[in-house]
């Protein structure tokens, strides 16, 4: 059995894993980061709201908080508009590839930093 995690663990695995988590946590860390600056939470109604420029500027921030900002609007309407198992399961499933593709932006920017 364990001969057979191993092999199924190969370098690309490892790497998208690592891109995952470094997706979900580059998501909390930049949503953590405006509440903290704004006192409130990003939402994707930032791109609805303010003058042009203002939501421009909003859209590298909603690129990569999308993940945290899809879950916990997800978590929230379970909890409170008791809305069916499988409508958070596909939520959870769009969170975790944007959060993949976002992660795979960071790792591939972390790699080219560490190879200049």
């Amino acid at each position: 059995m364990l001969e057979a995690v191993r092999s199924a663990l190969t370098p690309s695995v490892v790497e998208s894993l690592f891109a995952l988590a470094f997706g979900f946590a580059i998501a909390g860390t930049a949503a953590s980061a405006y509440e903290l600056v704004w006192r409130h939470f990003p939402s994707f109604r930032m791109l609805e709201v303010g003058p042009v420029p203002a939501r421009f500027a909003a859209i590298p921030l909603l690129i990569f908080t999308a993940p945290f900002i899809i879950m916990r609007n997800t978590l929230r309407g379970r909890r409170f508009d008791h809305r069916p198992p499988a409508f958070v399961m596909v939520a959870t499933v769009i969170a975790g590839l944007w959060s993949l593709m976002s992660g795979t932006v960071v790792v591939m920017a972390l790699t080219a930093l560490i190879n200049v």
